[in-house]
């Protein structure tokens, strides 16, 4: 099966992907609701996640382009298509490690703007010109402005210490504008990946509305289940051939891989765009939004804070507070890391806390990707290599190859000077971990690292692995431990051959000692 509908990859100009023909799904009946609704709007959603697109429809809504809407559902509602004065920051594409970008991306938009309406403040500064930029374009169109800013904290992520203050500072008296001329204002609406709570954006804006957790709007961007199996039949019928697969499971596939995102606690699961997008087109199943940036800040965060990753896969705790803010030199890593995208809302409580989880396989198996040459201390391109090693013996029955292998691995890891209890323990459970969350992309890999039950269970074609470890215990207790428990009771029926396997780590010797396999 072929299919020649033009899927939007990357497109993210209203204008251009509704002129080129391009395949829509259709979000303008939440644009209608907002335009009619509040002044002021905040969303946080992760990067590649629609946001940008939004924005563009806002603005070619705003500007009163009805052609470009018909047969949407906004197309039925608004009657009077008024062209308001439209500012429209986009802070994309730029790099915020220079302390002079931001301003020269400020400049570049304000400068625009003053040719419609007026240059007599353009060499004041940043501030003053926006402002009256603001009321002139209301006296001089005798309507109010919209104002949309797309992906406002980029300059302050990816900036250092010295130059973040500095893009703060800028923020404060930029933005701070929009408080003041609320009077000349149509509607407001602000995106970016975190809620910055010390960024004047926010707290000056005491009108401003974050819909970033409101269930009404919890899928305003993204694609539902839903939405897929109505606008891409298809593909997804052509991506099923390609792969041998039947209609249904092509579906389960491409839900477990990018789907699972979620805004609000019950609210549905929202695919990643993009990456169910660049699957569709190629009809391939390849972690897209990852490539599109290496996380090295948040790896870096998540290592200075000592927070165990394994966490991630467990589930943490946060509550809805959290959720909302962050601050630089908040402890706390796990509101970077929901508002990023890298963990979402899979379960709330009575009492409204929420247990975040990694939200798909495409971010699970590509963080661990990211974490192993931090963790393991092995270059990038290596990673690929050591878990195909790893297959390989595991394919093979080869346990002794496997656990020589661990041990080689152990050895090279740099304690430095700290040789604490924690650190050895961390050190220990983070190798095994990360090991096994790789494996766990090509072979079935559940982790449990409970009481009740093994440590890890590998299973591949022929073989079952029972995998217990003990540090500073010997590898029979270890072993002792998996029959005492009657870890292998469930596969009991299975006719694969089952190794069973006692692990002993030394903390004296931070490493493997021993194994036995029964």
């Amino acid at each position: 099966m072929t299919t020649i509908r033009k899927l939007p990859i990357g497109i993210q100009n209203f204008e251009k992907l509704i002129e080129g023909n391009y395949l829509y799904v259709d979000k303008t009946e939440y644009i209608w609701r907002l335009a009619n609704e509040s002044t002021v709007y905040f969303l946080s959603r992760p990067r590649r996640f629609g946001k940008s697109l939004l924005l563009s429809t806002m603005k070619a809504y705003f500007e009163g382009k009805k052609e470009l809407f018909m047969g949407l559902k906004i197309a039925e509602r608004e009657q009077e298509w008024t062209a308001y004065p439209v500012f429209h920051f986009d802070f994309n594409g730029a790099n915020y490690k220079n302390s002079e970008s931001l301003p020269s991306v400020i400049d570049y938009h304000l400068k625009k703007w003053e040719e419609l309406y007026g240059a007599e403040k353009q060499n004041e500064p940043l501030p003053i010109r926006f402002k009256y930029l603001i009321e002139n374009a209301h006296k001089k169109t005798g309507l109010q402005v919209v104002v949309l800013v797309d992906e406002y904290d980029k300059s302050l992520l990816e900036s250092e210490s010295e130059t973040l203050e500095k893009n703060r500072a800028l923020f404060k008296g930029f933005f701070g504008n929009l408080k003041s001329s609320d009077e000349h204002l149509k509607f407001v609406f602000i995106t970016g990946v975190t809620k910055f709570s010390k960024v004047s954006i926010f707290s000056d804006l005491n009108q401003l509305r974050d819909i970033s957790l409101s269930e009404d709007y919890a899928t305003i961007c993204g694609i539902s289940q839903v939405e897929m199996e109505a606008h891409f039949k298809p593909e997804i019928e052509a991506m099923a051939e390609k792969h041998g697969l039947s209609y249904q499971e092509c579906i389960e596939k491409l839900r477990n891989m990018y789907d699972g995102y979620h805004f609000f606690q019950n609210a549905a699961g929202m695919y990643n765009p993009f990456s169910l997008i660049s699957a569709l087109g190629d009809k391939n199943f390849r972690s897209y939004w990852f490539e599109t940036g290496t996380p090295t800040f948040l790896i870096e965060r998540l290592k200075a804070a000592n927070y165990n990753p394994q966490n991630f896969t467990d589930g943490v705790i946060a509550d809805a507070a959290s959720l909302s803010n962050y601050r630089i030199e908040n402890p706390n890593i796990i509101p970077l890391f929901y508002q990023t995208g890298y963990l979402t809302i899979k379960d709330c409580d009575e009492d409204g806390f929420y247990t975040l989880k990694y939200p798909n396989n495409e971010v699970e198996h590509a963080f661990i990707n990211a974490l192993a040459p931090e963790y393991l201390n092995i270059e990038m391109e290596e990673t690929p290599v050591n878990v195909r090693q790893f297959l390989h013996s595991l394919r093979a029955g080869n346990i002794d190859e496997v656990m020589s292998r661990f041990k080689s691995l152990f050895a090279r890891l740099p304690y430095s000077t700290r040789t604490d209890d924690a650190v050895i323990e961390q050190n220990f459970q983070n190798v095994v971990y990360i090991v096994f969350m790789l494996l766990g992309q090509f072979v079935s890999v559940e982790e449990h690292y409970s009481h009740g039950r093994a440590d890890c269970v590998v299973q591949t074609k022929e073989f079952i692995y029972l995998f217990k470890f003990k540090r500073d215990k010997s590898a029979d207790e270890a072993l002792a431990q998996i029959e005492e428990k009657h870890y292998a009771a469930p596969f009991a029926a299975d006719s694969r051959k089952m190794l069973k396997v006692g692990v002993s780590f030394s903390s004296d010797e931070k490493n493997i000692v021993a194994w036995k396999v029964a």
